[in-house]
């Protein structure tokens, strides 16, 4: 299934893509900078359209108008949710399947064990997804890097917003692009009780440029693997920083057989961060983050539940 995933995003992929101007020092001194992940977070401005629809604006607005406006959903406890702990969700590049669909499934496992979940979508997805996708579909680092700590910032503000209403502990659960973003995030954000990376990048590679069949995919392979070697001595590696809380609160699910976020890089932040819990799964990168793992979301949520116990020490 990963192959062909691959094959699939090979196939979408812009013909110009890298042959644009990559801005790759704007993004380095972007990233090394203090404005990627500033020390300060406002909590959100939430605003509900409904029972579970949320919005509110981003902390780091860009020039699309659509991406500027944060949505999500909040599946509640039915009684006194803001005195429970909360789950935020953070789903998967283009990964419509798990936010549409699985996500509320998991909600309802969630709500039984008496936890809320909310649920955001990343910039750039979704409803987020401005008209002029050529504007920003291009190999543009710097926009990119802007990206990151869009999703950030925005992740920071909501779970601002969760403790300011009275949630005693707010953590991560991301998939994919999503843990990805949680893994930055929890290294500048020590208010977090835990974080779950699911099938997390641990390091850029050109991944598709590898596997693909398509030839004027593969051609850019080494100058994909460039780029990529020196956006990993940045923030945009999680192996370059370390976490804001404690190891026992970070769980890694790695997939063995993965061929997107390759399992070496994986082991390698497992190292680097100290070994926090990790579970090694027999499966690929699409059955880890699609679920086929049998029972996989009551042992998360067991694995969870202590962590969101009160007097718990959520700082280093």
């Amino acid at each position: 299934m990963d192959w062909s995933a691959i094959q699939y995003v090979a196939l979408m992929m812009p013909a110009n893509v890298f042959t644009r101007n990559p801005r790759l020092e704007e993004a380095e001194q972007f990233l090394n900078g203090p404005d990627f992940a500033p020390a300060e977070s406002q909590p959100a401005r939430v605003e509900f359209n409904g029972p579970l629809d949320f919005r509110f604006p981003t902390p780091r607005p860009c020039d699309f108008t659509e991406n500027n406006d944060v949505r999500g959903r909040l599946f509640r406890c039915q009684e006194r949710w803001q005195e429970r702990p909360t789950v935020i969700m953070l789903h998967g590049w283009g990964d419509a399947f798990n936010y549409k669909f699985r996500f509320p499934l998991i909600a309802r496992r969630c709500n039984r064990a008496g936890i809320n979940l909310a649920t955001l979508v990343a910039p750039y997805h979704f409803q987020r997804r401005p008209h002029q996708s050529a504007a920003y579909d291009g190999g543009d680092w710097r926009l990119g890097a802007e990206t990151c700590a869009q999703a950030i910032a925005e992740i920071r503000a909501l779970t601002g917003w969760l403790l300011k209403e009275g949630c005693p502990g707010v953590a991560l659960w991301g998939i994919s692009l999503g843990a990805w973003s949680a893994g930055m995030t929890v290294c500048c954000d020590s208010r977090l009780a835990a974080v779950v990376l699911h099938a997390p990048c641990g390091r850029l590679n050109p991944w598709v440029e590898q596997r693909a069949v398509l030839p004027r995919i593969r051609r850019r392979w080494q100058s994909g693997l460039v780029m990529c070697d020196r956006m990993n001595l940045t923030a945009m590696n999680p192996t370059t920083t370390q976490p804001a809380i404690p190891r026992e609160n970070i769980l890694l699910i790695e997939g063995i057989y993965d061929l997107i976020c390759w399992r070496e890089d994986v082991e390698n932040l497992w190292q680097v961060w100290g070994q926090p819990d990790i579970w090694r799964l027999p499966q690929g990168h699409v059955g880890v983050c699609c679920g086929f793992a049998p029972g996989l979301t009551g042992r998360v949520l067991r694995w969870l539940a202590p962590r969101f116990e009160p007097g718990r020490k959520n700082n280093v």
